[in-house]
């Protein structure tokens, strides 16, 4: 039973992770727009699903508080800060996503300015997070004791930076696949430096691990099978590179989704079987068994699978390129 609260755990957050992702990389590329058209053309390829794709967040978040009750009380401990500056960016997204298209014309700079601070402040705060996470926090006898500012250290600021630009490379990939002629050439012309970037980061955060010899180096090492998700994600970056060569739409977004899924797949196997790295265990994290099955007859079994069957059907009837002269709705 607690290994299958696990796995919802972590399809939650991957899903989270390229969903949300996307979107929040499409809010910081509107920095980068061209013009007031080419924004209202963003929007509309995410307006029908940011508000489901968010909801992942709080899937996880209800499965850490039910199934999870001590790393949900530790984690909330320990980045009340970051997690309130998360959630406020969300918000603010949100409100500006509603907002900018009522506004008169000359205060519209205002909202979308909005949502891409919103945009970035998530982006960051999640990654700042991951950071600290792979660091490793502060703990005396299960408990933590690093302080309000305990998760803040130039790599977790680095993973912030880092994770931003993974999200703007999904979200360019993402507008590839849904624009038609400015809006997806500008954005097929941002992926080779956004990738780049995001190379630059992983090799950079890898050389950072084996300098300061974390003890997440150590799992690398004693677990050669975890190379197998970087092998995954290296292919994946040539079919993005050859997809982006032959100007093709469908494969870039898919590419970039299997490094995504790769890199998380590489960390949540790096911190096994720990839920917080090398401080609280699966074991010792998961609640009374009696309340793992309570919640496993609803949120396991009937809430969560059709969750995953709306979403699925949410994007069929979305699929498809948006219109370059649509403006939002």
């Amino acid at each position: 039973m607690v290994l299958f609260w696990v796995a919802l755990l972590a399809i939650s957050i991957s899903i989270y992770l390229l969903l949300d992702g996307f979107d929040l990389g499409v809010g910081m590329l509107f920095a980068l727009a061209g013009s007031e058209a080419d924004r209202d053309t963003m929007l509309d390829t995410v307006a029908p699903v940011w508000d489901g794709n968010e909801t992942w967040l709080v899937v996880a978040g209800v499965i850490l508080w039910g199934a999870f009750p001590l790393v949900y009380a530790t984690l909330l401990s320990a980045f009340y800060l970051p997690v309130i500056i998360m959630l406020l960016g969300l918000i603010l997204r949100g409100v500006a996503f509603e907002f900018r298209h009522r506004a008169a014309r000359q205060f519209r700079w205002i909202w979308d300015v909005s949502f891409m601070g919103g945009s970035f402040a998530a982006s960051f705060m999640q990654g700042v997070t991951v950071g600290a996470l792979v660091q490793g926090l502060k703990f005396t006898d299960g408990v933590y004791v690093g302080g309000v500012l305990g998760w803040l250290s130039p790599f977790s600021l680095l993973c912030g930076i880092g994770l931003c630009l993974g999200y703007a490379l999904l979200g360019a990939s993402w507008l590839v696949q849904k624009c038609e002629s400015g809006v997806r050439d500008t954005a097929r012309r941002q992926i080779p430096g956004l990738a780049l970037a995001v190379l630059a980061f992983l090799i950079i955060v890898f050389a950072h691990a084996l300098i300061e010899n974390l003890p997440i180096m150590h799992r690398w090492l004693d677990r050669p099978y975890l190379f197998v998700f970087p092998a995954v994600g290296a292919v994946a970056a040539v079919v993005l590179a050859t997809s982006i060569l032959h100007h093709n739409d469908r494969w870039p977004f898919a590419a970039v989704a299997v490094i995504f899924v790769a890199a998380f797949g590489t960390l949540a196997l790096s911190f096994w079987p720990y839920m917080i790295p090398f401080a609280i265990t699966i074991d010792e994290a998961a609640a009374p068994h009696a309340s793992l099955a309570f919640m496993f007859w609803g949120e396991g079994l009937f809430v969560f699978p059709l969750m995953v069957l709306y979403v699925a059907i949410g994007y069929r009837v979305f699929r498809g390129k948006v219109g370059g002269t649509a403006g939002h709705h």
